[in-house]
Parts: structure tokens; sequence; C-alpha cells
């Protein structure tokens, strides 16, 4: 055998590797069949997913470890995306590395900054059992009502859904997103009392209204239309007040092994067919607006210029900055009134 042959042999069949950090439950069914599966055909690279942490357990990793938390790609959402151009442990994204990055529209990109790539949009919606309520919820202050006490869960502070359900319970009662917050603790307060107590975990908030623990609770709109499609006796609601996006992104981390591989990825996700493909798999709006998406959907979730300009959208970067005041006041004056 010549000795050329001989050394290129090892690397046949040898595949790049890239490392996507994700979460499990039905998201990586979904990711694994919609999108992972499709790229490693078309590139050859193979991907190992890691479902392992929440965003900001993943953001934390990622900062501790000075930008290499040992993965290439990991799904986050707009407020880590900021947070880590600001401390400089994410890569900024181009269109000239991620041509799809063009495709997106532009203010909704705009909100994740230059090291986020938006690959889906949910919004906060309120979610309720069909069969145990007389009648539909409209407001969020509905989660106060006489019949729901002791039937709500609430998500701890961890899960940026905490922090969004106490700007609408905020705003709710006459205060703000940001400035203004002290109506929205004194709901969140008598919130807290009405409750069955705080979990983190999207699963175990999905399993107390699935076994008929809880008859209502604020849950993101795509895992919420999931619960709907089983045949679950639920259904959910933008109530009147509005809502918050839950803009989600793709990120770099600076010390990736595997950057252009994470750059192909990233670009393939937001590929028109791909985008099509996720949006209807996971139930969830998308940043592109010029995709194919089932009338259903459609009416349910954000997939128009329009329907991005109806959702409330605090300044994130403000936002980022008061977390750790809102934290220590929640534990204070929220948890402290649990049940």
């Amino acid at each position: 055998m010549p000795l050329a042959l001989a050394l290129c042999l090892p690397q046949l069949g040898h595949a790049e590797t890239l490392v996507v950090n994700s979460y499990g439950g039905p998201y990586e069914a979904i990711i694994r069949k919609a999108i992972i599966e499709p790229f490693e055909r078309k590139t050859g690279i193979d991907v190992v997913y890691d479902a392992v942490g929440s965003a900001s357990q993943d953001y934390a990793k990622i900062k501790a470890t000075n930008g290499h938390p040992g993965f290439d790609v990991v799904v986050m959402t707009a407020s880590q995306s900021l947070q880590g151009c600001r401390d400089g442990v994410l890569d900024k994204l181009d269109v000239t590395t991620i041509p799809n990055l063009a495709s997106l529209t532009a203010s909704l990109q705009a909100v994740a900054g230059p090291c986020g790539a938006v690959h889906e949009v949910q919004y906060m919606s309120l979610l309720y059992r069909t069969d145990k309520l007389a009648s539909a919820p409209t407001s969020w202050g509905d989660l106060l009502r006489p019949d729901l006490d002791g039937k709500v869960v609430l998500p701890t502070f961890q899960n940026i859904m905490a922090v969004y359900l106490l700007e609408m319970m905020s705003i709710t009662e006459g205060g703000g997103l940001i400035d203004d917050i002290d109506p929205g603790f004194a709901a969140m307060a008598r919130l807290a009392k009405h409750s069955i107590g705080f979990e983190q975990s999207s699963a175990i908030l999905e399993s107390y209204i699935k076994d008929g623990t809880v008859w209502a609770m604020p849950f993101w709109s795509g895992r919420a239309q999931l619960l709907v499609d089983e045949g679950m006796p639920v259904d959910y609601v933008r109530p009147q007040e509005g809502t918050i996006p839950l803009i989600a992104t793709l990120n770099v981390p600076v010390g990736a092994e595997h950057k252009a591989a994470a750059r192909s990825f990233i670009d393939f996700f937001l590929e028109k067919t791909s985008q099509e493909a996720w949006v209807a798999g996971y139930k969830v709006g998308s940043a592109r607006v010029d995709i194919d998406v089932p009338e259903g959907l459609r009416r349910r979730q954000i997939t128009s210029q329009e329907g991005f300009t109806s959702l409330k959208l605090p300044d994130l970067t403000v936002l980022g900055d008061k977390l750790s005041e809102w934290g220590g006041r929640w534990d204070r004056d929220v948890v402290s009134q649990a049940r």
C-alpha cells in the first residue's frame, strides 16, 4: 500500500464533532428530528447533544469558565446573549459567516445583540385546565381568583418566566415593566400565598397541570401548544394586559473548539426549511416572516411583524442590571409568603 494512501486512511470516516448544549424532554426529541439529523446528513458533522442545565445555569458555566464550557453551541435567551457580549465570553456573529442572519426580522434580532442568533420566539401564556374552570381566564389577575386558591404553581426566580410574570403582574396592577415595579411585588406576594409553591424546571411545572394538581399557571406558548396537541384538557391565552416574548438564541462561547462547525449549525438552523420544520415541530414562532406556517399555528404563535409589535418588551440590558436586586427582593417578599 502506498505510504501516502496509508497516511490518509485513518482520517477516512473521521467526522468532525460538534457539541450542542440545550434542553431535554420534548425539546430534545424535536430538535434531533427537525434540525440535528438533517444537519448531520447534509454536512457529515457528528452532533453530540448535551441536555444539561437551564439557560441561566448554562450561562453561569460559560462565565465561570471564561468562555470554555466544553460545548460549541448553546441555546439560551436574548438576556444571556446580551450579558455574554458585555462579559466578553460569547462570540459575535455576523452575516459573512452566517448568511441566514440577514433573513431575520431586524428589530427582533437587534434585541438579542451581536452575539445571539434568534432561532425561535415564544411568549409567556396563561395555561389552564379546561375541565376544571367554569370560565376561561382572560387576565393575569385571574391567577388570584378564589377558584384557583391552592391550584396555581409558580416558577422560581432562576426561571426568566418568574421575572416576566412579576412584570406583567405589575402592569396588571397599574405599575411598570421595570420602573414602578412595587405593584408587581405586592401582587406576587399575594399570589405566593395562593399557590402550591415554586419550581424551576418547565418539565416539573408541566407535570402539575397534567396530573390536575394545578389548574392554571404561566407557561411558554410553544410548550402549551404541545400539551393541547397531546389532547390534554388544557388551553392557553394571551391575557388582555399583553405579555412578554421569550426570544431564544443560538450562541457560540469564545472558547468553543469547533467554531466553523458551530457557525454552520447556526446558519442551517436559520434556513427557511429548517425554521419551517422547527416551528411546525416545536409549535413556536420564528424571526423569519417568509416561512410557511400552518394556519392554526399562525393564529396562536408569533410569526408576523404585527405579532412582534403586539408584545411588550422590556429593555433587557436594564432588566439584566435589575435582576440581582429583584432576586433578593423576591426571596424576601414573595417566597416568604408561600404556603
